[in-house]
């Protein structure tokens, strides 16, 4: 079952910087698209994080795994983690708003709180959690609008690789309970990640263009900033909030994400989001709360 503790001021601290992490990383990733494509993005973004956090863990002589079955882990958080959703994720934003994409992706919780009631005997879909996952889809139905419900277009299909993406985050969290649990954090991101580059490396040279570093300053940057901040950095940040504030609270992160890449993407993007984009996060943040249960409680629902 997720866990929830109190908030110090240092985890709050962690949290908020962890949301805008991951909230500017819309932006990195839609300036990168400018000059490169959604799988290099993802080669880059995984092999230079990984060799940031290898390095985290030679200093920290941390032993490697010597089991298969690790590995065999490693491989398959690497795909469902990264592979699948950055490059879903990356592929949507040619085509919808960054701002967008962010907000589809905070659905992440709802399709892991299904996902995990599935495959997991702890994870019950309780009435409470239920609800949250209805009003949740709500939000989804709300933000993607019925017209874009009615007609398959391209841009009806980067929301619907952008919602994939995170049924795959979904799925990689049921692997990470079966597979990694007891390694040190710093060891699994850095294993994944490394799987992810064995993957993304050889597909974006395959499909897209042979890797280069031959790129704009604007690119480099933005590819700089999605491996070693939004990810080698985040990863780091992400299990320290866990150690801080418990599972629970990691909902919160995901909260803040939207908000900071919307306004990211309209000061730089000039992207305007219409009216039912942001009714649709209101919706799925509402279903996020009632799925996490303490606001409920505090009002005495």
């Amino acid at each position: 079952m997720s866990e929830q503790k109190s908030i110090s001021s240092a985890a709050w601290v962690l949290i908020f910087s962890l949301g805008t992490i991951w909230g500017a990383i819309f932006l990195a990733s839609r300036l990168a698209l400018n000059e490169v494509g959604p799988l290099t993005i993802v080669a880059h973004r995984c092999f230079w994080a990984a060799l940031a956090l290898w390095g985290v863990v030679l200093l920290q002589r941390i032993p490697l795994p010597r089991s298969p079955r690790v590995w065999i882990g490693f491989l398959g958080m690497g795909i469902l983690n990264n592979v699948i959703p950055f490059g879903l994720l990356n592929w949507s934003q040619q085509h919808i708003e960054s701002g967008l994409a962010s907000i589809l992706n905070a659905t992440t919780a709802v399709f892991g709180v299904l996902v995990a009631a599935l495959f997991l005997a702890d994870e019950r879909l309780n009435t409470r959690k239920l609800i949250g996952v209805l009003i949740g889809f709500g939000g989804v139905a709300t933000t993607i609008g019925i017209d874009s419900l009615r007609s398959l277009d391209i841009r009806s299909l980067a929301q619907l690789a952008a919602l994939t993406a995170t049924l795959s985050y979904a799925f990689a969290g049921v692997w990470a309970r079966r597979m990694m649990g007891g390694l040190p954090a710093v060891l699994a991101a850095a294993g994944m990640l490394s799987a992810s580059a064995l993957v993304s490396i050889p597909a974006a040279w395959l499909i897209e263009a042979p890797l280069t570093l031959a790129l704009s300053p604007t690119t480099l940057i933005a590819l700089a900033y999605s491996a070693f901040a939004a990810t080698a950095l985040a990863y780091l940040l992400y299990y320290k909030v866990l150690e801080l504030a418990g599972s629970g609270n990691l909902l919160l992160v995901t909260l803040l994400i939207p908000p900071f890449a919307i306004v990211l993407g309209a000061l730089f993007l000039q992207e305007a989001l219409p009216p039912n984009a942001l009714a649709g996060f209101g919706l799925l943040a509402l279903g996020l709360a009632v799925i996490d249960g303490r606001l409920l409680k505090r009002i005495g629902v």
